[in-house]
């Protein structure tokens, strides 16, 4: 299969009209204008209504009006009365569809709406993806082959009359345009399939490799990908790609692994998309920090991570950010989505244009016993003693464990090759102390034990997320699990796959 025409000239020309626009965009302006847009579209809504969003002129008064909300409290007061039938609650009409995203720590399946308005926003976004690449790359030609985008199964459930229900990526796939089509692989009935290792084989087995200009998806599965078409079609695998683009989580511990399968001049470009909408795309090279997607759907908060739990917390936005500060972000969307809570922490690198880095979530963090370690800090720490223990982690789980009066942190680890356990262990302690001074505080007070190391065998973890139904697509690990008792059914699990599912 190839692509039916180059159409990188036309894009070149489109493209080079809306970088202009980009580059000459006002922040906040651009962002308080498209805040009172949706307030507007919004104000009969059950939602608009219970919050006088008719009277609201200004990003203070909605944040006056609108108090932060993460998906729980959004699930008690609008959505568990209503769904899966959103009429007129949050957005105009009845929304059509439902994402269905596995909170990575919370162990919740979240329903997320999502509306026709949001889909095109995201096109919007994944456009702006090639705009910078092109920016970058001027001689670029993405569109002189295949568009590979590696997501869960693109089949939708309805669940009532006029909404379907199921995995992001296949949402979007059915919302692509007819004259897109032509560009996008896999065809509908590999996209549908819903076992991940049989969608997996058929993937590597029917790749058009020589077509394919770019590849889309988690650094997790396209690692793995990776690997099944090397090994079928040789190295490198995607002779032709010109582009990888990955976002959902972190780059840096499968940057490595995956270089040796991209071919000579093949560039990556990190993105931060959302179930709730597209939030930032790298404009620049790796590690300078995200651009964000300013005129895409969504009106962007930013509330310092000490403040989120607060009665009056700060909420920055595009005017007031800072940089060098950890944010939680909140997002209000045209899906309906007002002062929601994302989940994710950022940190700002430039303010004009704003630039973010992603530095953990909410929820990753590890503070049973008062240790206030971040989802940063552990991911560093990892890598760090990694390095010098000479390892390659490839997977890894880690929670709080008590034992008596005092606790620990059990780190069940998915290893290439040998390793130490207790030597490892030492290194991952130490590399923590240097990091945070309350974590080496309690190892010092003896509130907190050395950390013990679990070693798992080889696909452990890859079985204990299809035992869960939770293998490949959007579906990612849950790295960090607080809540101890969660944290010890996993435990159990990885370290006996053959046990079967545990509660998720």
């Amino acid at each position: 299969m190839t692509a039916p025409f180059d159409a990188t000239p036309i894009l070149r020309a489109v493209a080079a009209r809306r970088r202009a626009r980009l580059l000459a965009m006002d922040p906040a302006a651009t962002q308080q204008a498209l805040l009172m847009g949706l307030l507007e579209r919004a104000a009969g809504t059950r939602f608009g209504r219970d919050h006088g969003f008719d009277a609201l002129r200004s990003v203070a008064d909605f944040q006056r009006a609108v108090p932060l909300r993460r998906y729980e409290a959004l699930h008690e007061d609008y959505l568990a009365a209503a769904l899966p039938v959103l009429d007129d609650v949050l957005w105009p009409g009845r929304t059509p569809y439902l994402a269905l995203s596995s909170g990575t720590t919370s162990g919740r399946t979240k329903h997320i709406p999502v509306t026709r308005e949001m889909m095109r926003a995201n096109r919007g976004a994944a456009f702006d993806v090639l705009v910078w690449h092109l920016t970058q790359h001027p001689r670029a030609r993405p569109f002189g082959g295949l568009s590979f985008i590696l997501g869960g199964s693109t089949d939708l459930t309805p669940v009532a009359p006029g909404v379907r229900a199921g995995d992001l990526s296949g949402i979007a796939a059915v919302e692509v345009p007819w004259f897109l089509r032509r560009w996008a692989w896999p065809p509908e009935r590999l996209a549908l399939m819903p076992d991940w290792d049989a969608k997996l084989a058929a993937l590597a087995a029917e790749a058009p490799v020589a077509a394919i200009r770019t590849l889309t998806g988690t650094p997790s599965w396209l690692l793995v990908l990776l690997e099944r078409l090397a090994h079928r079609h040789g190295m490198p695998p995607l002779p032709a790609l010109e582009l990888l683009i990955h976002g959902g989580v972190a780059w840096a511990p499968y940057r490595d692994r995956i270089a040796p399968f991209l071919p000579p001049g093949c560039t990556t470009r990190e993105v931060y998309p959302a179930s709730e909408g597209f939030v930032a795309i790298a404009d620049r090279g790796e590690g300078e920090g995200m651009r964000l997607t300013l005129d895409r759907g969504c009106f962007f908060e930013f509330v310092p991570v000490d403040e989120l739990d607060a009665a009056n917390p700060t909420r920055h936005w595009a005017a007031t950010i800072e940089t060098g500060i950890d944010y939680a972000v909140v997002v209000s969307s045209c899906a309906g989505l007002f002062g929601y809570v994302l989940g994710d922490i950022v940190r700002f690198v430039d303010r004009a244009p704003p630039r973010l880095l992603i530095t953990g979530r909410t929820s990753w963090t590890l503070s049973a016993f008062g240790e206030h370690l971040a989802g940063e800090e552990i991911e560093s720490a990892l890598r760090h003693a990694a390095a010098q223990a000479g390892i390659d982690v490839l997977e890894y789980v880690v929670g709080p464990e008590f034992i008596g009066s005092a606790g620990r942190h059990r780190w069940c680890i998915e290893a290439a090759g040998p390793c130490d356990p207790a030597q490892f262990a030492a290194l991952l302690d130490a590399a923590l102390r240097a990091q945070n001074d309350d974590y080496a505080a309690h190892r010092d007070g003896a509130q907190l034990a050395p950390p013990e190391i679990v070693l798992l065998a080889p696909g452990a973890v890859a079985a204990w997320m299809r035992a869960q139904g939770k293998l490949g697509g959007q579906h990612k690990v849950p790295r960090v699990i607080a809540d101890p008792a969660r944290f010890a059914a996993a435990a159990a699990a990885l370290s006996d796959p053959g046990r079967g599912p545990r509660p998720s």
